[in-house]
């Protein structure tokens, strides 16, 4: 097989032309490297391990691409990355980034679950459904989630403040312990604040 034509795409790409037929897009910076120029004779071993050693390259530099804007759990940085790549090669360009320290599941998860405990004002339990979501352990969702300090009581009391004005009607109450019980929240926690509202009023 010969490569008669390579020609520049977007995104970093180069499409690749075997006797006069267009074959692929593949990483231009991969072809240039392995010496991929026009006019040399290549058989089927050599397109295969220029095919991987692309999607590799491009797994990686997505990689990097995704946990520069935020924090990523390995599933979920391997799911996004699948959505342009094999599998094999996300798996391999996540464990790269494991190894270099830069996808860590446990920082990960209790960074994120503090975000959903302290600001979004979720119950532990709600939390650690959101890691296990997120591709977190669910043992290890757990173990953070119940370390974490937090007092149900003004959680839920944040809440209803924040987003229900007249907690009293009927309506706005089943909204309000619907969302509370999306939250996480056990019934019993919400009907003791809930009780103490109807006192006050």
């Amino acid at each position: 097989m010969l490569i008669t034509a390579i020609e520049p795409r977007r995104k970093a790409m180069s499409a690749l032309y075997i006797d006069g037929e267009f074959v692929m897009n593949l990483d231009t910076q991969t072809l240039i490297e392995n010496r991929f120029d026009v006019g040399r004779e290549i058989d089927d071993d050599d397109l295969r391990e220029i095919i991987a050693l692309s999607n590799e390259r491009r797994a990686k530099e997505k990689a990097l691409w995704l946990i520069s804007y935020r924090d990523h759990s390995k599933k979920e940085l391997t799911d996004k990355i699948k959505r342009t790549c094999d599998a094999e090669s996300a798996q391999k360009a996540v464990e790269r980034m494991e190894e270099h320290g830069l996808v860590d599941d446990e920082s990960y998860a209790r960074r994120y679950a503090e975000q959903l405990i302290n600001f979004k004002h979720m119950a532990p339990r709600g939390a650690a459904y959101m890691l296990v979501q997120k591709g977190i352990d669910r043992e290890l969702a757990n173990e953070i989630t119940e370390s974490i300090p937090v007092d149900t009581y003004e959680n839920i009391c944040t809440v209803i403040e924040r987003k229900y004005k007249n907690i009293n009607d009927e309506k706005v109450k089943r909204r309000a312990v619907a969302f509370l019980q999306r939250l996480g929240y056990r019934w019993d926690e919400i009907k003791t604040v809930l009780d103490e509202y109807r006192e006050d009023d």
